[in-house]
């Protein structure tokens, strides 16, 4: 065999890895930045769920406003806005924040039952 026939034709295919890898790799470093960005979002929503859940529960017993709102925004992403709002027996807790790295706003809601306007003291 000659020298010729074994090494394919001179020069044909020679560049085109060096093309397809410039082409993909930029694609995957895109593709982990968005994964990693809504890893972001996923655990900042959870967030948002978890402070809503606790403004409520403050709310539930009782507390005061401020403690309502304390409570949501400790457990609250950075840059979240809590509102709560009673409507008869019930307490409705609303927290809202930016997603990190996205251009979304996450929302979480929670209500609870207000322990003011259950009946109690008396025998069944």
């Amino acid at each position: 065999m000659r020298r010729s026939e074994r090494a394919g034709p001179p020069g044909g295919e020679r560049g085109y890895v060096t093309a397809e890898a410039a082409v993909v790799i930029p694609a995957l470093v895109v593709l982990a930045a968005v994964l990693i960005a809504g890893l972001g979002a996923g655990a900042a929503q959870i967030q948002c769920v978890d402070a809503a859940r606790a403004g409520a529960r403050e709310a539930a017993r009782s507390e005061t406003p401020a403690d309502v709102q304390k409570a949501a925004k400790q457990a609250a992403p950075p840059g979240a806005r809590v509102s709560v709002r009673r409507t008869g027996d019930l307490v409705t807790v609303s927290v809202s924040a930016p997603a990190p790295h996205l251009p979304m706003t996450l929302t979480a809601r929670a209500v609870a039952l207000a322990e003011d306007s259950v009946g109690g003291g008396g025998e069944p």
